[in-house]
């Protein structure tokens, strides 16, 4: 296990720095002005230049990225431009709200798409499969903010169920946070769901035409037996592998979602560097974001072993 980890970890180095230097690029080609950020629009040159002095903003763009890694590999991401806050202790605040969103979106698309994969492969051509089956196409088909928008008309303005926006932290309040995480989840897990669907039907569809499913078959196991035991656990590994590929666009859905839905999550935290013109608030946002993606596929290669014995890490 550890020399694997090892070189996994020596694979993803080259990556990691081609995405440090691809982060910090295109930061710097935003247009406008960061010290306009700082000074606001009545600063005077001299004013602007002595504030590019003081944040290296003169400096060569080579020079600036090295010391950016450097303090990068430290721990240190830097101020906030705008705030002067610390973007380390940003992300630390910003990071468990993604996370829950993130965690909660998974389960609903598990909850959701992996019953209804097993029921559109066990019932394949009929109706049942139609249905689902359409009903995952419509899913993904559906923007993230329009969906957001009709789950607040909905549960909101109609039902009045569920507060339309806003945050409250899990261990002060936890049914408040549920409340409010509800739909913020739903949206990006009804998509999200969808694809874990159409995965699960793919992989039972194959599974269930293997020899040893009609083994068991012939044998006199029930129905549900052949399905759960023999079929499901090897059907797992390509829905595994969708759900650990997918973190990236839950992520970026994540930015989307949290704007909706006035969440002081990552990805909020995110477009507002943007709009703001904060470079150390956006290249950390997406530094993390990118480690994150990389940790979840390395989980995801470990994963597998537990699902079939027979891959070997």
């Amino acid at each position: 296990m550890l020399p694997y980890l090892a070189k996994k970890l020596a694979q993803m180095l080259p990556v990691a720095f081609f995405v440090t230097v691809i982060v910090f690029s295109l930061t710097n080609l935003l247009p406008g002005d960061p010290t306009v950020t700082i000074l606001g629009e009545q600063a005077t040159p001299e004013q602007r230049a002595a504030v590019r002095i003081e944040y290296g903003l003169d400096q060569p763009a080579p020079l600036r990225y090295i010391t950016w890694i450097g303090r990068v590999v430290q721990g240190d991401f830097g101020r906030s431009l705008r705030t002067r806050e610390d973007v380390g202790a940003m992300l630390a605040a910003r990071v468990p709200v993604t996370l829950q969103l993130g965690f909660l979106s998974i389960l609903i698309a598990v909850v959701i798409g992996l019953p209804a994969g097993i029921l559109a492969a066990r019932f394949r051509g009929t109706a049942i499969d139609v249905v689902v089956s359409f009903t995952a196409m419509s899913s993904v088909a559906i923007p993230y903010f329009w969906m957001g928008v009709l789950l607040i008309m909905l549960f909101s303005l109609k039902l009045g169920w569920l507060p339309p926006s806003g945050h409250a932290r899990f261990f002060d309040d936890p049914v408040l946070n549920m409340r409010l995480m509800a739909m913020p989840a739903l949206t990006i897990g009804s998509a999200f769901a969808a694809l874990v669907m159409r995965q699960t039907r793919a992989s039972m569809l194959q599974v269930l035409s293997q020899d040893y499913v009609r083994t068991a078959r012939a044998k006199g196991l029930s129905e549900t037996t052949v399905l759960f035991r023999h079929a499901l656990r090897n059907a797992l590994i390509p829905v595994v592998t969708v759900i650990g590929l997918q973190i990236g666009a839950l992520l970026g859905g994540a930015v989307v979602t949290e704007t909706v839905f006035a969440l002081p999550g990552l990805g909020r935290m995110l477009v507002d560097g943007i709009f703001q013109r904060d470079f150390p608030v956006i290249q950390g946002a997406i530094l993390f974001i990118v480690v994150a993606v990389f940790v979840v596929n390395l989980l995801t290669d470990l994963l597998y072993r537990s699902f079939d014995p027979r891959v070997k890490v």
